[in-house]
């Protein structure tokens, strides 16, 4: 049980879970009624998907994770970078077989566009400022579009994508910023370590205020109810403004780190606030 553990912590489970139940809400916002096997092979194909990306994110960045975290699987020396490797294109492999017993839209956005994503990003896109931050944002969004295609109904999961799309990328910001000592020691290049700490507080700040006024118009407008509002308010804009405020008074790696947390939690909070708001 011991070997075992290391494996399974090294793929994040809470995020594999978060990415599973992506796809669960999505199919009931999209009023999805057919089969059941669709939504399994889906949801399967995020899951295993999600393992390998976060398996080959501590492949690629185990140097960092000696000194930002080195509690990890592979920079603790738990599991060996090569072994991490294999499983992280197992996983790839069993999601890719998966995704081919569904629809061609859906194959083309997992298969075409989020798994390159997901290699380019972990082996060299994530070294340069905002486009790696970016690359993951669009990486976690998409799987709103991948679920519309399936479920043959993706207008209504735009704006969660859209919504999804701004935490992300508010958070990826801010743990560049946790993360500044280990990637400044490897010579990444990530917007805090490029632009410095007041331009990278300045950038989280005008994103989280477009976010904030952005993501409230769905029911300013009608399109969500007022439990949507309500929610939205108590789990994405009062923790976004904390963050905020939190960067202000105390711009340093700790309260990054906290932040990011925050955020982490902030984008389950956000699905939760537009599955409501649709029923």
């Amino acid at each position: 049980m011991n070997k075992i553990l290391p494996y399974i912590i090294i793929t994040r489970p809470l995020n594999v879970f978060v990415g599973a139940m992506t796809i669960l809400i999505s199919s009931s916002i999209s009023k999805y009624n057919g089969p059941i096997n669709v939504i399994i092979l889906s949801v399967l194909v995020v899951v295993f998907y999600t393992m390998g990306a976060n398996i080959l994110n501590d492949y690629f960045d185990y140097k960092i994770d000696k000194i930002n975290r080195p509690d990890r699987a592979i920079s603790s020396g738990l599991i060996e970078r090569k072994y991490a490797l294999i499983f992280a294109i197992i996983s790839f492999f069993i999601g890719t077989l998966i995704a081919v017993q569904l629809n061609i839209n859906s194959q083309l956005v997992s298969i075409c566009i989020s798994l390159p994503l997901i290699i380019g990003y972990n082996a060299k896109l994530k070294n340069y400022p905002l486009i790696g931050n970016i690359v993951v944002a669009l990486i976690l969004s998409l799987s709103f579009i991948y679920a519309g295609f399936i479920f043959e109904n993706i207008r209504p999961l735009i704006l969660p994508a859209l919504l999804c799309f701004g935490l992300t990328l508010i958070r990826e910001i801010v743990k560049d910023m946790a993360d500044f000592i280990g990637d400044n020691a490897v010579g990444a290049k990530t917007f805090p370590i490029v632009f410095g700490e007041n331009k990278t507080i300045v950038l989280i700040t005008g994103l989280s205020i477009l976010l904030g006024i952005g993501s409230f118009i769905p029911f300013l407008t009608g399109y969500y109810n007022i439990i949507y509002g309500i929610s939205l308010i108590m789990s994405v804009e009062i923790p976004l403004a904390v963050v905020v405020i939190s960067l202000l008074n105390k711009p340093n790696i700790e309260t990054a780190k906290r932040s990011a947390k925050i955020l982490k939690f902030c984008t389950v909070g956000g699905l939760f606030s537009i599955y409501i708001g649709t029923i």
